[in-house]
């Protein structure tokens, strides 16, 4: 599971690749995906886990939790 897949988070787009027990968040530029984080896949809700687990990175559940995530990036200025 290392393909990366671009979706909508808050209007604004998000790269996510999913591998080794994290998720990868970044944000795509001109030329390839600037990274904000890995989140720890435990770290997760359950309902977002199995999203991820079953390769449904478009799953509502999964939006909620990583719109957490990336508003706190922006937040502390990544």
């Amino acid at each position: 599971m290392s393909d990366s897949t671009t979706i909508q988070l808050g209007g604004e787009d998000y790269v996510v690749q999913p591998g080794n027990g994290v998720l990868k968040i970044g944000r795509p530029t001109g030329d390839g995906v600037a990274w904000l984080d890995d989140l720890d896949l435990g770290l997760l809700p359950a309902p977002a886990r199995e999203a991820v687990e079953r390769g449904d990175l478009g799953d509502g559940s999964l939006e909620v939790a990583l719109l957490g995530v990336v508003r706190a990036e922006t937040d502390r200025g990544a």
